[in-house]
């Protein structure tokens, strides 16, 4: 079991995990119709087009792919640590994330691939910024681990074992805050296209701007 996790951790992964859903879904009806926060369904893709030996859409998914490992690598370099703890450089992180959100946009707009390859590399570096906090591993851009905390807790809660409750709460947290970002941006998008994705990228961009302010005031953090 995990210990009590602090108020920030329970709002910064909802909007954390509410971005990447927002994002995904933009990608699904977007005009390639792929996922971009998460490489299951990429890597997928990139198999079926290995076996159809339709080698621009594997260059294509390779791409995809190795765009998001890049925003991992990036996020690796700038924070050196996978223990999540305020004070360290998730304010550069997640105005780069900002950067190539705004990037992406024109290239929607276009239907030009980079536009995956950008959103990808932002999807990437969020994951792996956020990975893990008193032993909880904390993934916002997909899923899988979520669903598979609760039904482990489901199993315990069947054989009269305890609960793990704050790892069901975090759980919990995750998983709506993708769904709602799902719905927001499919909502979005029928209204607005592509420029709805001005949400998220102004949302990491104040995020950014908000660790500026945190670390000036604690310069000890640096």
């Amino acid at each position: 079991m995990i210990s009590k996790l602090p108020r920030w951790v329970w709002g910064g992964a909802w909007l954390m995990a509410f971005i990447a859903g927002f994002i995904n879904v933009i990608g699904l009806l977007g005009f390639e119709h792929q996922p971009i926060t998460h490489l299951t369904g990429s890597a997928s893709m990139l198999g079926s087009a290995i076996g159809r030996l339709n080698a621009p859409k594997a260059v294509h998914f390779l791409f995809a792919i190795g765009s998001f490992m890049a925003g991992c690598v990036l996020s690796g370099l700038l924070i050196q640590s996978s223990s999540l703890r305020l004070g360290r450089r998730y304010g550069i992180a997640l105005f780069i994330e900002s950067l190539l959100l705004f990037a992406s946009i024109p290239l929607f707009q276009v239907s030009h691939e980079g536009a995956i390859y950008l959103a990808a590399g932002a999807c990437g570096l969020q994951n792996a910024m956020a990975t893990t906090y008193s032993g909880t591993v904390v993934r916002t851009t997909h899923l899988s681990g979520m669903f598979t905390d609760l039904g482990i807790s489901l199993g315990h809660l069947l054989r009269g074992q305890p609960l793990d409750l704050p790892r069901l709460k975090l759980s919990g947290i995750i998983i709506s805050g993708f769904v709602v970002g799902g719905a927001a941006g499919a909502a979005g998008f029928d209204i607005w296209s592509y420029s709805i994705l001005l949400v998220p990228a102004a949302m990491t961009l104040i995020g950014s701007l908000g660790y500026a302010v945190y670390l000036w005031r604690r310069p000890d953090d640096l």
